[in-house]
């Protein structure tokens, strides 16, 4: 996956979800978030970001905050990437060669972010973005997430269904140690997960290479639970 008319940029405050405060070039600009999570951890004033340029020249803000450094180390935080780079990584043969990959396909009372055949398979798989690293160690949800429950629920009834199922954790951010469930933040979330493992649902954690203007899954991440 990549971005174009990607600039460096300071940043100072985020006054809601949507929108953050950098200075940009001298100036103070306004820009979108492309991540509604909380992201406190990342976005601490004074952090280098990185903004991609908006096609649309007359839209409110000019720029999406689509990258941050933490330390040394970069993280990419656009919610939208994960789904793509699932995408992209499927196409390369995981699950086959030329796989039949659907987009947002609804199964039950859920709606799943792909169906895939492939070599006389058929599987559900939902993918969920992971900003939240601790010590190298990396963790989701960053906040509680119902939603996130009801997605694998969902998938152990595929299973359940005769269905492949796969939860996959796209970690926006590379060199990590292990990926596990928040059980402090989502106690719920960690129990779901560990059902969904036990039920058959395949459970996948995948860092990416990430550069401020690309971002691309690179290898599968221990599991820590």
């Amino acid at each position: 996956m990549e971005y174009t008319d990607v600039r460096a940029a300071t940043f100072l405050e985020r006054p809601n979800r949507f929108v953050a405060y950098v200075e940009l070039e001298g100036r103070r600009q306004i820009c979108h978030v492309k991540n509604t999570g909380r992201c406190k951890e990342l976005l601490v004033p004074g952090c280098r970001v990185y903004l991609q340029k908006a096609q649309n020249p007359a839209r409110r803000t000019p720029y999406d905050l689509i990258a941050v450094e933490k330390g040394d180390r970069l993280i990419n935080m656009d919610s939208a990437a994960p789904n793509q780079i699932f995408a992209e990584w499927a196409a390369q043969g995981y699950f086959g060669p030329a796989p039949l990959v659907r987009r947002e396909v609804t199964h039950g009372d859920s709606r799943f972010d792909f169906y895939i055949e492939a070599e006389g398979r058929s599987l559900f798989a939902e993918v969920k973005g992971c900003t939240l690293e601790m010590d190298g160690r990396c963790y989701f949800p960053d906040a509680p997430t119902q939603r996130g429950v009801k997605h694998l629920n969902g998938l152990c009834r595929c299973v359940e269904e005769g269905y492949e199922a796969y939860a996959v954790f796209i970690i926006q951010m590379e060199d990590v140690l292990s990926f596990a469930p928040n059980d402090v933040t989502h106690p719920a979330f960690g129990q779901a997960l560990r059902r969904c493992r036990q039920a058959g649902v395949h459970i996948l954690a995948l860092d990416c290479a990430v550069t401020p203007s690309t971002i691309r899954a690179r290898r599968f991440v221990p599991l820590a639970f």
